[in-house]
């Protein structure tokens, strides 16, 4: 016996990165996932996937009630489904901002809003936020992209103080710079990759980027019913980037 034997979860943007990691974690700890996806065709068993847009509230309906039924009901939802974004306040015009916001937040809306029905019939229901260090942390150049992580953080507050009467605890992991595809483009769009990434790993006080399995881990814990305690928490996974104020390396 595993902890997550007999469960079923769900977890969205889940063919890749952070996603991909904790949907292959939970499978291998007992769980039967669903992924939820643009690319579900590039998911292997024995994960479940189906294609879903979470800008779109119908496909997002579609894609909940089809996996809960195929599986025989949903006890975790894990929201990680999510775009970043470059600049300052000035640098992306409204139609980005309304996209980023569109992805990030009322995605995490959509999904659990039809996730919810299902998980008030489980007798072990959690949902776990994907959020950011950008959500507590002035980081330059994400203006956009703090702004959508720091209102899923307000959000999985909010929502855990809604549902936790239900028997539903709703938690968010704030991972710092993971080694994920989508960072693997920025470093390969700046002008010089191996500084860039230099760069990164040094703002985190460990040295390094976080990895993906790490980030996995921590969404994993906060799943299982050994965080059965545990609601409205926003779990670190950053390096120490949110925490410790190292000084600096003199030679």
């Amino acid at each position: 016996m595993t902890e997550f034997d007999g469960l079923k979860a769900l977890v969205t943007g889940g063919a890749s990165g952070i996603g991909r990691a904790t949907a292959e974690l939970l499978a291998a700890r007992g769980a039967q996932v669903t992924v939820l996806d643009l690319a579900p065709e590039s998911v292997d068993k024995p994960l479940l996937a189906r294609r879903a847009d979470v800008t779109d509230d119908a496909s997002v309906r579609e894609a909940v009630a089809a996996a809960a039924e195929e599986m025989g009901g949903l006890d975790i939802l894990v929201n990680n489904a999510g775009i970043g974004a470059q600049g300052t306040v000035e640098d992306n015009d409204d139609e980005t901002w309304h996209r980023v916001l569109d992805v990030n937040v009322l995605g995490m809306v959509r999904t659990t809003r039809a996730a919810l029905p299902h998980l008030r019939a489980s007798r072990h229901a959690a949902i776990v936020n994907t959020c950011s260090i950008a959500a507590t942390a002035g980081l330059p150049q994400r203006a956009l992209y703090s702004a959508s992580k720091g209102a899923v953080l307000s959000l999985t507050l909010a929502m855990a103080a809604d549902h936790v009467r239900e028997g539903i605890r709703v938690n968010c992991v704030n991972p710092g710079t993971v080694d994920t595809p989508w960072v693997g483009r920025l470093l390969g769009a700046a002008e010089d990759p191996a500084a860039e990434r230099a760069a990164l790993e040094a703002r985190q006080p460990t040295g390094r980027l976080v990895t993906a399995e790490e980030v996995a881990a921590a969404i994993a814990y906060l799943a299982s019913p050994s965080a059965g305690a545990s609601t409205g928490v926003a779990l670190a996974v950053d390096g120490g980037m949110q925490g410790l104020r190292l000084r600096p390396v003199t030679s």
